[in-house]
């Protein structure tokens, strides 16, 4: 008979499925035949009492990959280090930069803490690297295509100028197990459609499984040309014959216009939620 030995499960994100706690934020838990996986920490150690609740022993990780330089992804590294600090942790070499969000109130810093960059077990990525059989990183999202609007609050500072991000400190996740492969994204800040044609350029297929938010949400209301863009995402999404599991950064407003265009395709996630 033919057995399932992969596991996923979101341990944090904005919203619970009423077992674990919430926060603005995103981690998600992978077991695979050679792996315990961790992609991003959420935004704090709320993170691991969810673990605790879900019967996850994260002292037993061997990986942790950050998927960019933004502290809601970032912010239970130190924490996990002092449960777990034999871990590799793999992150973008520019995943330490000075990132900011653009508020009513100013710039507010969204980077990750600088202690983070001083931990012994860390391995610096720029470039597409395959771990093993089963984990693969890829970077360089360049292409602009569909680039969600809510990026434009989002600067780096340097040299003293808060400058647009160019995001070049995100990076992807695929894995490989079952006969599935799995693409993990936190925020898709390069685009989600961007990120499956740069996919699909180093695979020649898409992927059975993407789970990622999309950064589409915000708090004013969508302009028709907002909404315009967030259905031709839908439609070509649809296209590629993926399920989608998304969350965190898309928003509900922007879920909503997806769903209506994908149906089966897209499916929301919350804190404790287990997709396989």
């Amino acid at each position: 008979m033919y057995i399932i030995t992969m596991r996923i499960v979101i341990l944090m994100e904005n919203t619970s499925n009423g077992i674990c706690e919430c926060e603005h934020g995103l981690s998600v838990y992978v077991e695979t035949d050679h792996h315990k996986l961790l992609v991003d920490t959420g935004a704090s150690s709320k993170t691991w009492e969810n673990a605790q609740k879900l019967n996850i022993d994260i002292s037993k990780v061997d990986t942790l990959i950050l998927s960019h330089g933004h502290y809601d992804h970032a912010g239970g590294i130190l924490s996990f280090s002092s449960l777990n600090p034999n871990a590799d942790i793999y992150l973008h070499k520019k995943a330490g930069g000075a990132y900011y969000s653009l508020r009513k109130e100013g710039y507010t810093y969204i980077g990750i803490n600088p202690r983070i960059m001083g931990l012994s077990n860390l391995h610096y990525i720029d470039k597409d690297i395959a771990l093993d059989e089963e984990i693969s990183i890829f970077t360089k999202v360049t292409e602009r295509e569909k680039w969600p609007t809510s990026n434009l609050r989002i600067r780096e500072l340097v040299n003293g100028e808060y400058i647009q991000d160019s995001f070049a400190h995100e990076q992807y996740v695929v894995i490989t197990c079952d006969g599935k492969s799995i693409l993990i994204s936190g925020c898709a800040h390069n685009g989600i459609v961007n990120i499956m044609h740069r996919y699909y350029s180093l695979y020649q297929t898409y992927p059975d499984i993407v789970i990622s938010g999309f950064h589409m949400k915000q708090k004013k209301p969508y302009s028709q040309e907002e909404i315009d863009l967030i259905q031709s995402i839908g439609y070509e999404l649809k296209e590629t014959g993926t399920l989608f599991y998304t969350g965190h950064c898309t928003g509900e407003e922007a879920f909503l216009i997806l769903k209506d265009i994908m149906g089966e395709g897209l499916i929301d996630i919350h804190a404790g939620d287990f997709i396989l």
